[in-house]
């Protein structure tokens, strides 16, 4: 048995230890103005936009909030990542259908960085073993594999809700916001697109998705004209799918 002031000193001593490692991590953290220094990723994006055949939104930003989620995000305006985060509150691909997350906006009021703590990281600075970067509104969500999804590093891997499973797109994301803007969403959402999707998106925020009954990953829930579907928070959505994966046995 454990003498209790031991035990108290060892409890403490792990928690100055957490302390500790949090504080290095917030002092490696790279101030703004160097992850500004470069802010060549933006335009890079706009002129990707030129070609879009797919409708989008660039929602527009709030300035405090873009360096807040920069800081926290730790990536530079030289990259389509960074640019987005920074210049953007998000952007909102085919009506909304995908929501690219940025530093957040009414109609997307979830930011990069704190969409990501507690689910891929537990504090600003560490490195994930993914990174969530966009999701859809049925619940299909879009993460950067860090090594936690699978074999390819740096790859957009996509948990896809008819299966759910961790896939990947076998891309980057600059050819994954690429993809957003030019590629054929009616292809790539066969059989998980109902008839009145479109209508139905009306008045939807990006923080919000439809939870469909049955699930679309079950046999039952196959017919997607069939399925019932209620708007719920995507936070719930995410939890729903993510315990599911760990717990049931999902057969193909």
């Amino acid at each position: 048995m454990k003498h209790p002031f031991k035990l108290s000193l060892f409890i403490l001593s792990f928690f100055l230890l957490a302390r500790i490692n949090s504080s290095i991590a917030q002092s490696k953290m790279r101030p703004v103005e160097e992850l500004t220094a470069d802010t060549s990723g933006w335009g890079a994006f706009m002129h990707a936009t030129k070609i879009a055949r797919n409708k989008f939104e660039i929602l527009p930003v709030n300035p405090a909030k873009a360096n807040e989620t920069l800081y926290q995000t730790q990536v530079t305006t030289h990259s389509i990542m960074g640019a987005i985060v920074y210049f953007s509150g998000g952007i909102l691909i085919d009506d909304g259908w995908i929501r690219i997350l940025g530093s957040g906006n009414e109609k997307l009021d979830r930011t990069l960085s704190e969409w990501n703590k507690g689910k891929t990281f537990k504090e600003f600075g560490e490195k994930p073993q993914f990174l969530l970067v966009a999701d859809d509104v049925i619940g299909g969500f879009f993460a950067i594999n860090g090594g936690a999804l699978g074999p390819e590093l740096g790859k957009v891997y996509y948990l896809a809700p008819d299966d759910l499973k961790w896939e990947s797109l076998h891309i980057g994301y600059s050819e994954f916001i690429d993809f957003c803007l030019v590629g054929n969403m009616d292809q790539f959402y066969d059989k998980l697109r109902w008839k009145s999707w479109r209508a139905d998106m009306t008045g939807i925020t990006g923080n919000k998705g439809f939870s469909i009954y049955p699930f679309t990953w079950t046999v039952e829930g196959k017919d997607i004209e069939k399925d019932s579907r209620k708007v719920v928070p995507i936070e719930e959505i995410y939890r729903l799918e993510t315990d599911a994966l760990k717990q049931l046995p999902i057969t193909k």
